[in-house]
């Protein structure tokens, strides 16, 4: 679709007139190989050319769709088989026919009889966007609402910590033994270094190092051999200088 846009004041209740050639659209699920049904659906509403795509409904990167797109010029409409085959929402399904529409391309679904391309089907199709916003609007609403209950009771908000007290003990502990390193403690709690070394500020690599040395050398096995005798150091201490 590269046709020019219509101008930012035109009607947009104003059915986009069919002047051209219906366009047929078919999705199925990864699940559902068979696309024959919507095929046969399609060439029977007279479509001239059908796009198809073999992927989830939550799946925006559709080849199929994308190719539908470039195919469409001014005066054709696209023609799926239900509504569903389309939009993954009615968020984005009021999106697409919105873009179809600056484009000066119709829309048809055969299933729910709904045709942009008249003044009956574009007047429909603006009810479902209004009810759209509105149901966003509520969903805003209550959403704000609840989090303003929440933070009134003290409760915390967004993703929970990852370090949590017991988390941080844990770690605490791990780090007493001398085998331990900072990787393997941080791979043992399922956390990157970045977040231990966050919770943990004291251990900057050189202290941490200075405390892996002071453990290592109190693992050492205790000097089971006799202190030697000072006795014969002290006495050459104690000898007085000869004079000359």
């Amino acid at each position: 679709m590269t046709a020019a846009l219509p101008p930012e004041g035109g009607d947009l209740l104003a059915p986009t007139p069919l002047a051209g050639v219906l366009v047929g659209y078919g999705r199925v699920s990864t699940r559902e190989q068979n696309l024959a049904r919507q095929q046969a659906a399609l060439s029977a509403a007279g479509c001239a050319k059908c796009f198809f795509d073999k992927a989830s409904g939550k799946n925006a990167d559709r080849p199929g769709l994308h190719d539908a797109f470039e195919y469409l010029r001014p005066g054709d409409a696209l023609t799926v088989v239900s509504l569903d085959r389309l939009g993954r929402s009615l968020e984005d399904l009021i999106t697409i026919v919105g873009r179809l529409k600056r484009h000066r391309v119709g829309f048809q679904s055969l299933h729910e009889k709904l045709d942009t391309t008249t003044a009956g089907g574009m007047f429909v199709f603006h009810v479902f966007a209004a009810l759209a916003e509105f149901i966003r609007t509520i969903i805003v609403a209550n959403t704000n609402e609840g989090l303003a209950a929440a933070r009134a009771r003290g409760q915390r908000l967004g993703r929970p910590p990852a370090m949590t007290p017991e988390k941080v003990a844990y770690a605490m502990q791990l780090l007493a033994e001398p085998d331990r390193s900072i990787s393997s403690i941080a791979k043992l709690l399922g956390i990157s270094r970045s977040t231990l070394y966050k919770a943990l500020p004291q251990l900057v690599p050189a202290q941490l190092a200075r405390e892996r040395l002071a453990a290592q050398i109190a693992a050492l096995p205790a000097d089971t051999r006799p202190a030697p005798s000072l006795r014969p150091y002290d006495a050459l201490l104690n000898q007085e200088p000869t004079r000359s």
